[in-house]
Parts: structure tokens; sequence; C-alpha cells
């Protein structure tokens, strides 16, 4: 009797365990048929939801501020013949007011233009509560337009919030300003960096740090982006130098395989 019952306790343990029996050491769950349309759902729902909010995002921008750019340009077009092809045309109000942009560009671009901005920009700082909000938009757009073939170009780790922890973070550009003079003793090439917070990088920390403390990345904007969504799920695939050189290699030992048949047979045959 007690060896049939360590007979039985041997073939548990091996069940339980791979190195003692041909059980496996976690036995698969059986996944129940709600629980396959659930994740069949999910699925679903992570292929139509980034492509239904594209789509409604789009839509609430053609039928909501660019058509009533549309309208309030062409009501504001001087009477006259075009009137039908002007009202018949969609989105022509649209681009008129890209064109006439890009006119106030090139005219802001001269001495004359110039001048002329200054004198107006004069009048709105000359009243009191005008000026206030006027100088805060002048000078977010001045400040994202000049940086804007420098920042977030580059993506970077760096150790925060303590030595040995590392976190991505978006390069902004040089420091400058207050800042930068107050910062003077960290050296050169002082760096304002963005450390966004997951899974919501609107949020976040702006920090100034020197560049050598960088470790600059090679993944682009959008895919730092994707890993910040996701929580680290998604990384971009990365392969290093000796990666690289790994399956050069192979694929030349791949091409020395295919062509040795052919030297046997060749030489075989002069024989």
């Amino acid at each position: 009797m007690s060896d049939e019952n360590e007979a039985k306790s041997r073939e548990s343990a091996g069940a339980r365990n791979p190195l003692g029996g041909e059980g496996p050491l976690i036995q698969p769950k059986k996944q129940s048929f709600f629980a396959g349309l659930w994740s069949n759902f999910l699925a679903g729902v992570a292929v139509v939801a980034p492509i239904g909010i594209t789509i409604w995002l789009f839509y609430l921008l053609f039928t909501g501020p660019m058509a009533n750019l549309d309208a309030f340009v062409k009501r504001t077009l001087p009477a006259g013949n075009y009137e039908t092809v002007v009202q018949v045309i969609p989105g022509i109000g649209v681009l008129l007011a890209f064109i006439v942009i890009i006119l106030v560009g090139v005219f802001a671009k001269n001495i004359i233009g110039r001048s002329f901005i200054r004198a107006g920009e004069r009048l709105f700082e000359s009243v009191p509560v005008v000026r206030n909000v006027f100088g805060f938009f002048k000078n977010v757009f001045e400040t994202a337009l000049r940086q804007s073939d420098r920042s977030f170009k580059e993506v970077a780790l760096v150790e925060y919030p303590r030595t040995g922890a590392w976190v991505m973070a978006f390069v902004v550009g040089e420091t400058k300003g207050e800042v930068r003079a107050r910062l003077d003793d960290m050296g050169d090439h002082l760096t304002s960096i963005f450390i966004p917070t997951v899974p919501n990088p609107t949020s976040g920390f702006l920090l100034f740090v020197p560049r050598k403390d960088l470790r600059i990345l090679k993944m682009t904007v959008e895919e730092a982006a994707k890993v910040v969504f996701s929580l680290g799920l998604v990384t971009p695939e990365y392969a290093d130098g000796a990666e690289a050189a790994r399956r050069l290699e192979a694929l030349a030992e791949e091409a020395r395989n295919e062509k040795a048949p052919l030297r046997k047979r060749l030489f075989s045959k002069k024989a």
C-alpha cells in the first residue's frame, strides 16, 4: 500500500515539475467562449478606434473651423461677377486665406513691411488689456516658429528623478534667456528637455540639463511617442552595429552555401 502511495506521489510530482516528468510546470488555462469574444473585441477596437477618431477629428475640422473660415472669407470678398464661381467652389475661401497669409509673410520680410507691422504692434501694445493678450500670443508663436526647425527633433535618455533611473525625454533645444544666465556655472551646451508623463504626454516636466548628461537615441519623435502612449509595450526595432554585422555574415554564409553545390558540379564535369 505504501509503495502504491509513493508511486502516485512520484507521478503527481512529475506532472507538476517538468524536470521530473512530462507534465508542464504551469498548465495553460483554456480560454472560454466569452473570453475569446472579448479578446477579439479588444483587437477590433485597437484597429477601428484610431481610424474612427482620426476621421472624426478631420470631419470636425473641415465642418467646423475650416467651414467658418471659408464662409468668412467669402463674405468679406468685394462684390463682383466672380461671386457665383466663389460660392460654387468649396474651400476657395480657405485657399484665399492661405494665399493672403503667404503674402503677409512676404510683406513682413522687407523693410517697409516691418515698419508697418511694428506700428500696428505698438498700437496693440498701447491698449492696457489688449497688450497682455497680444503679448502672450506673440511670444508663444514667435518662440514656436523660430525654433520649429530644432524643437522636438531628438529623443534622449536622462537620469531622473535619481541616479540610476532613466526616463525618455524630448529635446526642446538650447536653453536661452535668464535661465541660461543663472545656470552659467553648468557649462556650455545647456539643453532644455521635456519629460512626458505616461501614458498622457501632454503633461510633463521641463528640465534644463547639460547636453553631456543626455544619451541621444536614434528613434524618431513619432516612435518615442508610441513608446510613451503604449506604456513601453510598443518599441521600435533596433539593431546595433554588432547585430548588423552578424546579419551580414549570415547572409554571406548563406550565399556561399548556395554556390557550393554549383562549384562541385562544375569541377566534377571538368574531371
